[in-house]
Formats: structure tokens, sequence, C-alpha cells
């Protein structure tokens, strides 16, 4: 190996090194995020409340971008931290850039299906489709990849979360099943795209990859 070749895989190495500790951040900026908003919301008299998501009404499309972020209550946004933090932490070990590309999938794709299966009348708030969309991208991806790891931590996914996963899905007063059903799908269908993205590097990667170089002795 070269000084080139070892100043790369340093380079490589320790960025490798950096990417959890980035998607950290960027995990915390989001729930920093999630109780500045409930702390003016309460201040506000829950003002924001009506900025969720409302189904099938064109002028109020945007709610599905604010909806996540908005809360009725500090026990509400308390209920959702938990798991969130809980299941974006294992995502974000991945890196800012994987957060990002999950998190933001599961909030458009997740939000309309809400928006479009929703009950009409009602403004959807709160983190909770995310949460699911997490937990079956964590739960999916393993299969998809073929990875023990990835199933492995599929596995315990399934065991801490799956049994408030099903029973959410029932129809419950005050409670978007809608929203729980949309960001689940939203989650299968990232963590698919991303496993298909994934082998089409990788196998690019193997095609590309120079070849050693002998070594005398």
């Amino acid at each position: 190996m070269t000084e080139a070749d070892g100043g790369r895989l340093r380079s490589r190495m320790g960025r490798r090194a950096e990417r959890p500790r980035e998607g950290i951040v960027l995990l915390a900026a989001i729930v920093l995020l999630m109780w500045v908003v409930e702390a003016i919301n309460s201040l506000d008299g829950n003002a924001l409340n009506g900025d969720g998501i409302h189904a099938r009404d064109i002028g109020r499309f945007w709610g599905i971008l604010t909806a996540p972020f908005i809360h009725g209550s500090f026990q509400h946004l308390l209920d959702n931290t938990l798991p969130f933090a809980f299941l974006g932490v294992i995502i974000a070990l991945h890196g800012a850039g994987r957060l990002l590309l999950v998190t933001g999938f599961i909030v458009v794709i997740g939000g309309l299906g809400t928006w479009v299966i929703g009950p009409a009348g009602a403004s959807t708030i709160g983190a909770s489709g995310v949460v699911f969309g997490y937990a079956t991208y964590l739960l999916t991806r393993g299969f998809f990849d073929r990875s023990l790891w990835e199933l492995g931590v599929g596995m315990v996914v399934g065991v801490i979360w799956g049994a408030a996963l099903i029973s959410s899905l029932v129809p419950h007063a005050g409670i978007s099943w809608q929203a729980h059903l949309c960001g689940g799908i939203a989650g299968v269908i990232v963590a698919w795209r991303l496993s298909r993205v994934d082998q089409r590097r990788a196998a690019s990667a193997d095609h590309t990859a120079p070849a050693e170089s002998p070594t005398l002795v």
C-alpha cells in the first residue's frame, strides 16, 4: 500500500467515524425543534394545533410539513419523543444524510397518505406517524438487505414496539390511525428504495475498484 493509498483509507475511516455523530446531532436538533414549537404553542394557548394535516383541503396542504412538529400538549410530545429518539438513534448511526432522507420521505409520503384518507374537519398533529415510519423502516430494512445485523435490529424493534404498533392501528377516539398506517407504509417504501440504491452503489464500487498492486517479496 502506498502512502497515498494509506491517506485515502484513513480519510474514509475518519469520515465513517464522523457519520454517527452527525446523525445524532441532527436527531437532537429535530427533537429540540419539536420542544421549542410546543413551548411556543403552549404559551400561545395551543393556537398552533390547527396547523396540522387537514384531509383533502387544498388550501391547508402545507400542513403535511408542519404536522409532525406540533403536539397537543407536553405529555403528547413526551409520549412521541421517547420512541422517536430511540428509533431515530438507530437510523442516525448511518449518518445525517440517511436520517434526513428517511425522515423527509416519511413526513411527505406518510403525510400525503393521511391527507388523502384522514377524517374531514380535523387537524392531525404529532410525530407518531414518523415514529411508525421509523419502526417499519427498521423492521423491514434487514429483510430487503438480507443483513443478519439489520434483521436482528428489526427483531428488537418488533419485540419492544410491535404490540404498540398493532394496537395503534385500531381506531380510537382522538388518535389518528390513518397517520400511523400511512407513516408505517412510508417506512416500508423508503426501506425498499434505499436498499435498492445501496445495492447498486455497492455493485458499482466493486466494478470500479482498482486492482490491487502486486506485493514483491
